[in-house]
C-alpha cells in the first residue's frame, strides 16, 4: 500500500523536528487529560499515519518511523498504515522504548509533548535513551499541530447541568466527599484532569469529544470543599454558573498551568494514571509537595448510587427495544443481498433515534460482515465497508448514550444458514457468556479471577481471544470506565486491581475471531450485585444482566449446552420477551416471541 498523503505529512513532520534541532519525536493517540477517546483536534496519529484505531503510539526518527499497537490492532494497522513509511510494532511483546533503542544514536535528541504523556512513561524513556547516549526532550509547542496545516480547533460547544434527579447525587455532596478524603490524608488539594471525573463531580455533561458527553476542562478541588474550574469560558452558561455556584470558582482553561505554582508550599494529590507529565512537572517546579493518589472520584464514580441503577436499566430496555427492532430488519432484509456494513449501521442508528430520547452513540458502531468481524476493534468507512453476504456471520458492537445510562451491546447473527464450525464456536463463546454471567464470588474478588470462567470452553479447543472480558462503563459517560475490569492480570499482578464492588457496571463479552473468515463476540452488561445464599459463610456477590436483546438461537448448538445452561439462554429470552414486548406492534411481538422461544431440546434436535 503506498500513501503519499501520508508521505508528505511524514516529511513535513521531518523537516519540522529538523529546524527545531531535534531527531525524533513520539505521537501518541492522547489528550491533555490522557483520554481514551480525544477530540478531532487531538487525532495527531491518525492524520500522521492513516491508522484509525482508538489506543497507538507512532515514533518518528530521520531515517525510520515506526507505530505501535496491540493485539487488537495487528491487522487494521495494516490495512490503514503504509508499510514503507512506518514499520509495524507490536505490543507489549516490544515497546516504543526498545524500538527507539535500537534506532537511536549517541547524541540524538529526540522529543515529546509533555500534555500528552505519563510522567512515569517519560522517566521510563528518558532512561532507555540515556542508555544510548541519546536524550528525551519536552517540546513547547507540538511539531506534528505546526505540520498540521487544517488542524482542527478544540471545541467550544457549551457545557449542561446534569439533574441531581438523575445523578442521585448534588454536585456539592460529591465535593463534599472528594474533600473528607483530602482531609484524611492531610491534604490540601487534589488536581483533577479526567474528563468524565470532572464531569461526574461537578454533575456536568459536555459535547467536546465524540460520543462521550464531557467539557475540555481541568479542576483543582480543596480541603475546604471549594475548587477552581479551569474551562473556556464561552462553554459556561448563566445555567450552569448558577448551578456552579459560589463555591467554584471558574477561570478560563489556558490558566491551569499557571495555576499549579499558586499551589506552591502545598500537599497535592496527583494521580499518575490521568495527570500528564507536564502538569507533575509545573508542581514540582514551583515547590509543591506532590503525593501519587488516584483520582478521588474514580471509584464512587464506578460505583453507582440506586438512582443511577435505575436509569441505566430503563434506558437499557429503551435500548434493547430499539436493538430488537434492528435483528428483525436485519433478518428480512440482509438475505436478499445489497445491504452492506454501513447502511446496517445506519439503520440501527435510525431505530435508536426513533425511540426519541437518544443523545449519542457511546461509541462507533462495530459493524462487520465476514473477514471484517474477526477484527475486535474494527471501524467501517468508506474503503473497507463489505457487503454482508449470505453464509458468513454479521458481527455488530454497538450502543446509546441516554440522559439516564450508557448502553454497549454485541449481537453476532448468521446471513443464511451457519457452518459447523460457526456455531460451535458461537456455543462456546456462549458458555463463556452465561459462566461469567452466573458466577458467585466474595467480596474482594478481582476482575482477573473471574477472566478464565469465560475462556475456559474456547481454551479447551486450544483457541481464545485478545481482548479483555470486561470492561466498565459509566451512566451517561464513558462507555470505558475504571477501575473495574474483567480480564487476565495486568503484567501478572492480579493484586494490584480494584476489587468489584456492588453497584458496579461491566461488561460481560467473550469472543472468538478467526483470521480472515469471520468473528463472534456475545456482549451483555451487568451490575455486580449482592447475593443471598443459605449457610453462606462469606459476603458474596454476583451480576445482574442489565442488556435485553435476542441472541442468535440458530448459532446455537443445544448438544454442547447443558441442562443449566440451557435453562439459562431460556429464561434470560423470557425475560428479554417479557421487559420488551409491552408495547411493541403485533408484527414486532410475534418476531420476538419467535426470536426468544425456549431451545429445541428434543432427541432430533440434540444429533443434528
Amino acid at each position: 500500500m503506498s500513501s503519499p498523503v501520508h508521505a508528505e505529512r511524514l516529511a513535513r513532520v521531518r523537516a519540522e523536528l529538523k529546524a527545531r534541532g531535534l531527531d525524533g519525536f513520539i505521537v501518541p493517540i492522547s489528550d491533555e487529560h490522557m483520554s481514551e477517546y480525544v477530540g478531532a483536534y487531538a487525532q495527531r496519529m491518525a492524520w500522521l499515519t492513516g491508522f484509525g484505531g482508538s489506543a497507538g503510539t507512532a515514533a518518528v526518527l530521520p531515517e525510520k518511523a515506526a507505530v505501535f499497537v496491540d493485539g487488537r490492532y495487528t491487522v487494521q494497522v495494516r490495512d490503514q498504515v503504509d508499510g514503507s513509511l512506518f514499520d509495524y510494532v507490536g505490543v507489549p511483546q516490544s515497546s516504543v522504548a526498545e524500538w527507539l533503542g535500537s534506532h537511536v544514536s549517541a547524541g540524538q535528541r529526540v522529543g515529546y509533548d509533555p500534555w500528552l504523556h505519563g510522567i512515569d512513561w517519560v522517566r521510563g524513556l528518558e532512561k532507555a535513551l540515556a542508555a544510548k547516549g541519546a536524550s528525551l526532550v519536552a517540546v513547547d509547542k507540538n511539531p506534528v499541530d505546526a505540520a498540521w496545516d487544517d488542524q482542527p480547533a478544540p471545541s467550544n460547544a457549551p457545557v449542561s447541568v446534569y439533574d441531581t434527579a438523575l445523578a442521585g447525587q448534588s454536585a456539592v455532596e460529591k465535593r463534599g466527599v472528594i474533600a473528607d478524603w483530602l482531609k484524611a490524608k492531610g491534604l490540601d488539594t487534589t488536581v483533577m484532569t479526567a474528563l468524565d471525573s470532572i464531569a461526574w463531580t461537578f454533575n456536568i455533561r459536555g459535547e467536546d469529544v465524540s460520543h462521550t458527553p464531557v467539557g475540555l476542562a481541568f479542576a483543582l478541588l480543596h480541603a475546604d470543599a471549594t475548587a477552581d474550574l479551569f474551562i473556556a469560558p464561552e462553554k459556561i452558561t448563566d445555567a450552569v454558573r448558577a448551578h456552579l455556584g459560589n463555591s467554584v470558582r471558574i477561570h478560563d482553561r489556558s490558566a491551569f498551568e499557571g495555576a499549579l505554582a499558586g499551589l506552591a508550599g502545598k500537599k497535592v494529590a496527583v494521580d499518575p494514571d490521568r495527570a500528564v507529565a507536564a502538569i507533575f512537572t509545573a508542581l514540582e517546579n514551583a515547590g509543591v509537595q506532590v503525593e501519587r493518589h488516584r483520582d478521588p472520584a474514580v471509584l464512587p464514580k464506578a460505583i453507582k448510587n440506586q438512582v443511577e441503577l435505575s436509569g441505566t436499566r430503563a434506558a437499557h430496555l429503551r435500548d434493547g427495544v430499539a436493538v430488537s427492532r434492528f435483528l428483525k430488519w436485519m433478518e428480512e432484509v440482509a438475505p436478499q443481498g445489497g445491504l452492506d456494513e454501513l447502511g446496517a449501521a445506519a439503520k440501527l442508528r435510525e431505530f435508536r433515534e426513533a425511540g426519541g430520547a437518544l443523545k449519542d452513540l457511546s461509541f462507533d458502531t462495530i459493524s462487520a460482515a465476514g473477514p471484517n468481524g474477526a477484527l475486535p476493534h474494527y471501524k467501517v468507512d468508506e474503503t473497507t465497508n463489505r457487503r454482508i453476504e449470505r453464509g458468513t456471520l454479521y458481527l455488530v458492537d454497538s450502543g446509546g448514550q441516554y440522559a439516564d445510562g450508557t448502553t454497549d451491546i454485541t449481537r453476532t447473527i448468521a446471513i443464511g444458514a451457519p457452518s459447523a464450525e460457526m456455531r460451535r464456536r458461537f456455543t462456546q463463546v456462549l458458555k463463556g457468556h452465561i459462566a461469567l454471567a452466573t458466577a458467585r464470588f466474595p467480596k474482594g474478588t478481582r476482575g482477573s479471577q473471574l477472566d478464565i470462567l469465560a475462556r475456559q470452553y474456547l481454551w479447551a479447543d486450544g483457541v481464545d481471544y485478545a481482548h479483555g472480558t470486561g470492561h466498565g462503563v459509566g451512566t451517561y459517560l464513558a462507555v470505558h470506565e475504571g477501575p473495574q475490569r474483567i480480564a487476565k492480570p495486568a503484567g501478572g499482578q492480579a493484586g494490584t486491581e480494584e476489587p468489584l464492588h456492588a453497584g458496579m457496571i461491566l461488561s460481560n463479552e467473550p469472543g472468538y475471531y478467526k483470521a480472515g473468515h469471520f468473528g463472534i463476540r456475545i456482549e451483555n452488561l451487568v451490575i455486580v450485585v449482592p447475593q443471598e445464599i443459605d449457610g453462606a459463610e462469606e459476603e458474596m456477590l454476583g451480576f445482574e444482566t442489565i442488556t435485553f436483546a435476542p441472541i442468535a438461537r440458530d448459532l446455537v448448538d443445544v448438544a454442547l449446552l447443558s441442562s443449566a445452561e440451557a435453562d439459562w439462554l431460556d429464561a434470560y429470552h423470557a425475560a428479554v420477551f417479557e421487559k420488551l414486548s409491552p408495547g411493541m406492534d403485533e408484527a414486532m411481538r410475534d418476531w420476538l416471541a419467535a426470536a426468544c422461544a425456549p431451545l429445541d431440546r428434543t432427541p432430533a434436535a440434540l444429533a443434528a
